[in-house]
């Protein structure tokens, strides 16, 4: 019989368990179909969500936005609109006592919550307003909990 060099044996060992490791992945679990949405019994699509609220998410292939320009100016003296991912105006001076009406004007849906909790808002679709009286003094940071880089403030004077 005859012998096979070493470094020959080694590498005809290695194409073996390479091709052994191959077949076997490829043997794998069968693919699985995907299970159906859930159905909420509030007849929204999302928890927390108003009915109609977008159902996208930015920046995930296939989907498509709408142009991104500069945010529109609020409707009033009292009004933030949420408006390309942003807030405006990022800070909003009012006296104690007066409401405050967030606006989204965003394709996507946004929230509005209190960094203290004092405040949260649902899952706001295009169109939505959330309101909130602001009845003591002080400063008032808030995010979109959603989106949490979106940050602004209200500055609540006595």
């Amino acid at each position: 019989m005859r012998r096979i060099p070493h470094g020959r044996r080694a590498l005809i060992a290695l194409a073996a368990v390479t091709t052994v490791l191959g077949v076997t992945s490829a043997c794998g679990e069968a693919a699985k179909a995907p299970a159906p949405p859930p159905v909420f019994a509030s007849g929204t699509d999302t928890p927390g969500m108003v009915p109609g609220g977008a159902a996208t998410m930015p920046g995930m292939p296939g989907m498509t936005s709408a142009a991104q320009g500069p945010a529109a100016a609020p409707a009033g003296p009292n009004a933030v609109n949420i408006d390309n991912f942003a807030f405006a105006p990022a800070t909003l001076t009012v006296p104690v006592g007066t409401t405050v009406t967030w606006t989204n004007r965003d394709e996507e849906p946004h929230t509005v919550a209190a960094a203290d909790g004092s405040f949260h808002s649902p899952g706001m679709g295009t169109g939505a307003t959330y309101s909130f009286t602001f009845t003591k003094a002080g400063s008032f940071a808030y995010i979109c909990s959603i989106h949490p880089f979106m940050k602004a403030t209200v500055q609540v004077t006595p």
